[in-house]
């Protein structure tokens, strides 16, 4: 009939369907918006997750920088933005309450992935857990003289992710009797491995340094482990170092680590925004 002619027809003249015009007829983008850091493995690791569930159910991924300034925009209802998606993953933005408020009045599928919100559905670790696992770990080896390495990721806004971890950890040693001395806490890691090299050195300057470190992240433990070996110490024999991430990199480093799955978090997270599509 009908139809069997128009495909011999499209077929003779090579005719390729152009998806931006099927997309205005259905009045769907189908692109997902995706608001993440462009540095860093995490970014990375969760956009590899997300463009996987994506390419299989049909979508388009679009990218923007998560710089304050996106960050706003977006969260006011930037048109430019908007229009041309269906949903919006954001990935480690750091939500306030009222970021929260304002991405739940968007109207559309907002998925948050980093960090457990209310209003909003959220993908995200125990992280309090997470630092439970590494006292737990410490403790187990008889270290009693455990040090902690944290930071903020997000200087701007309040943040869970350090808060949670450090929470864990730090109760965990209070359980145990070994509570966390203040000159043991090194606060400003920063969560790069610069930090992490500078957070090792002030601890290996104490009068009685630390025989173990937890990093809030791997990346910071990297810093540590170098500053360890230029001072002529071996990590697992004079110090004990873990982690916090499964970083690629990690076992490269011989670096004990608390795992999160960040490319299954972003198929996960993509799933649940397609699934509200």
């Amino acid at each position: 009939g009908t139809r069997k002619r128009v495909l011999i027809a499209a077929e003779q003249l090579r005719y390729v369907a152009n998806p931006n015009a099927a997309r205005l007829a259905s009045g769907r983008t189908r692109t997902i918006g995706v608001l993440a850091p462009l540095s860093g493995w995490y970014a990375a690791e969760v956009l590899a997750g997300v463009e996987e569930s994506c390419a299989a159910a049909g979508h388009d991924v679009l990218i923007g920088a998560a710089s304050p300034v996106a960050r706003d925009l977006i969260f006011r209802g930037d048109a430019h933005f908007h229009q041309r998606i269906d949903g919006m993953l954001l990935v480690d933005i750091a939500c306030t309450p009222d970021g929260e408020h304002q991405l739940a009045e968007l109207g559309m599928p907002v998925v948050v992935l980093g960090q457990p919100l209310q209003r909003v559905t959220s993908v995200s670790v125990d992280n309090v857990h997470g630092g439970a696992l590494a006292a737990q770990h410490l403790l187990a080896l008889g270290h009693e003289a455990i040090a902690l390495v944290g930071g903020r990721a997000h200087p701007d806004t309040p943040h869970h992710v350090p808060t949670d971890r450090h929470a864990g950890f730090t109760a965990t040693l209070q359980h145990a009797g070994a509570p966390l001395r203040d000159e043991y806490y090194a606060h400003d890691g920063g969560f790069t491995i610069d930090g992490g090299h500078r957070a090792m050195q002030r601890l290996l300057a104490l009068p009685r340094p630390p025989t173990a470190v937890f990093f809030l992240s791997d990346e910071m433990a990297f810093g540590g482990l170098q500053c360890l070996r230029e001072a002529g110490w071996t990590a697992g024999r004079d110090m004990a170092v873990v982690g916090f991430d499964d970083h690629p990199a990690s076992v490269a480093f011989g670096l004990t680590t608390v795992r999160q799955q960040v490319r299954a978090m972003g198929r996960l997270a993509a799933s649940l925004l397609l699934s509200e599509l």
